[in-house]
């Protein structure tokens, strides 16, 4: 449990200084014989700032309630 607030702390941490996160798609458009034509697209992905201190807050409770044993 806690290796995965941690996980969580980060994850919410790098959204929020970031804001999101880009990636790239390949399209392949037209294939004409030998010839292959494609495209590379770049898309963002906007992390809203709720979701980032959510998981920083869920990642915090994980940590502190991961320690105590029954």
């Amino acid at each position: 449990m806690k290796i995965l607030g941690i996980v969580l702390i980060v994850a919410g941490t790098l959204g929020l200084v970031y804001g999101g996160f880009t990636y790239t798609k390949a399209r392949h458009d037209v294939n004409l014989g030998p010839l292959n034509f494609s495209v590379k697209e770049q898309e963002r992905v906007n992390v809203p700032v709720w979701a980032g201190a959510a998981a920083i807050g869920v990642g915090a409770l994980l940590l502190v309630l991961g320690g105590r044993r029954k």
